[in-house]
């Protein structure tokens, strides 16, 4: 058996330019094909950092993003000082996103499933807050699970005005995605969805239903669905575990 370890000539000697995109997204593509043919195995290291920048003829910066990519698939872990260690050869399932309208929303849900553990009428201030309701005013609040798999990725907590949720019973939420169901069941278009993340801890109700220690960092994405008259239609807040999730896209410098 060969037990060499590989070293930077396993790589493609490839010349990287701007006009095929991204470099740190070109070398972390490179990157992907070694460590998931096994040519650089589970528990092996990457080369040094500086020996990849050299290689490619990139910067240090390009190559730490590539890594940080790599990373966030679950395909290696980053040590300080060290060459990165291979965890696994394959991408972990990871809801990353980057999504301008409602197809992008879907193609994020592709593998997920949802589980609703209840559906009931609640006052809450948040129907106060994006419905205009009195304090004292019930609407109707929808709760349950998102997950891929074994693995719990979100909690979801939507909620709704009485004219809309008195029109929607538990059984309507076979969708994966809320606010189709909701579309599919009341016969309307939701024109737009107004999207806000804010960083949480978790309490015992989100530690419990997320399988993750109280007072974790959470991730919490609130979508406020409108109509074409915007009016507001559905109020749904997803909380993932924080090392479960991340937001990513392409800032242009558009400084003169």
């Amino acid at each position: 058996m060969d037990h060499s370890v590989p070293t930077i000539d396993s790589l493609p000697k490839r010349t990287l330019g701007r006009a095929n995109g991204p470099l740190y997204r070109q070398l972390a593509d490179i990157l992907r094909e070694p460590i998931g043919n096994g040519t650089f195995p589970v528990g092996g290291e990457l080369p040094k950092e500086a020996t990849i920048a050299e290689h490619f003829g990139v910067s240090l910066i390009t190559v730490r993003q590539a890594l940080r990519d790599l990373e966030a698939d679950g395909l290696i872990r980053k040590r300080s000082a060290k060459p990165a260690v291979v965890v696994a050869r394959n991408p972990s399932v990871n809801l990353s996103w980057k999504f301008k309208n409602f197809a992008d929303m879907a193609a994020f849900t592709k593998d997920a499933q949802l589980s609703v553990k209840s559906y009931r009428k609640e006052v809450s201030p948040v129907l106060q807050r994006h419905f205009g309701m009195g304090k004292d005013e019930a609407g109707y609040c929808l709760r349950g699970i998102l997950s891929v798999g074994e693995q719990k990725k979100a909690q979801i907590t939507s909620y709704f005005p009485p004219s809309v949720g008195a029109k929607l019973k538990r059984d309507d939420f076979s969708d994966v995605l809320i606010f189709r169901s909701v579309q599919r069941h009341l016969g309307l278009r939701l024109d737009v969805a107004h999207v806000t993340v804010r960083a949480e801890i978790a309490d015992e109700a989100i530690a419990e239903d997320l399988g993750i220690a109280l007072g974790s960092a959470v991730l919490s994405v609130e979508m406020l669905y409108q109509s074409a008259d915007q009016q507001s239609i559905e109020f749904t807040i997803a909380r993932h575990p924080a090392d479960l999730f991340s937001i990513s896209y392409d800032a242009p410098n558009d400084l003169a």
